[in-house]
């Protein structure tokens, strides 16, 4: 597993990258709330009223790092994270803004 810090422009967030055989599992979390990979559930997180929302990449087939996170475009958001403004179209820097 990789663990890198992520400066945003107001905080600093947790970026973790978990190698799952020929995929990886990608997220960044903020104190708030998360943005992650297409194999994360949004909508389950919302039964929890986390904030997340879930990334395709900008580039390429798919997501494998942090800075794919970032570039990345918000393709799902769940209530808690709809509510912080985050929508379909940003990216996922922008969002992890609102977080």
């Amino acid at each position: 597993m990789e663990n890198v810090t992520v400066q945003l422009p107001h905080k600093k967030a947790e970026g973790y990258v978990i190698p799952l055989g020929p995929a990886n599992l990608v997220a960044i979390i903020t104190d708030i709330g998360l943005v992650g990979c297409g194999a994360f559930d949004v909508a389950a997180l919302d039964s929890f009223s986390y904030p997340a929302a879930k990334v395709r990449p900008a580039v390429g087939p798919s997501i494998v790092n942090t800075s794919d996170i970032l570039t990345g475009i918000v393709k799902e958001a769940n209530r808690g994270a709809m509510g912080r403004g985050i929508k379909n179209g940003m990216t996922g820097k922008e969002a992890l803004e609102l977080l």
